[in-house]
């Protein structure tokens, strides 16, 4: 199946998901009120569905494996604060252990596309100069 647009690939929607659970999370007291951790950790989960979707419109696989490693950092970075939102009671036991499934699924999922991505011989549709 020949994926067009990022928004079909399944690590784009589950990152999208995230953020959007990680904006809800973050809209509620006391979490809301900390205006610096709650703009970081909803910058790093955005982050997460921003590089893919970069790294896919770029049109080569070297150019998309490295946004995926971006993507890939960010999840962990989105991992790390949950622990912090814990540690602070910004977030409940469900909550925390719903961002760690959530972030781990999706490392994973990104860590497989860049090693099928690394073995495929279909390198991209990038587009060279001499090209109509």
């Amino acid at each position: 199946m020949k994926i067009s647009h990022f928004e079909e690939l399944d690590i784009w929607q589950d990152a999208r998901s995230l953020c959007k659970f990680v904006f809800q999370l973050t809209s509620k007291e006391p979490f809301c009120k900390d205006y610096r951790f709650r703009d970081q950790i909803r910058a790093a989960a955005g982050s997460i569905m921003d590089n893919i979707a970069e790294g896919f419109e770029r049109g080569g696989n070297k150019e998309f494996s490295q946004f995926l490693n971006i993507a890939k950092g960010s999840c962990g970075e989105t991992r790390s604060q949950s622990y912090r939102a814990y540690d602070y009671e910004y977030i409940s036991d469900d909550d925390f252990k719903e961002l760690l499934n959530r972030t781990l699924n999706l490392n994973r999922k990104i860590s497989n596309l860049t090693s099928y991505l690394k073995k495929s011989t279909y390198k991209g549709h990038k587009f060279r100069n001499d090209q109509p």
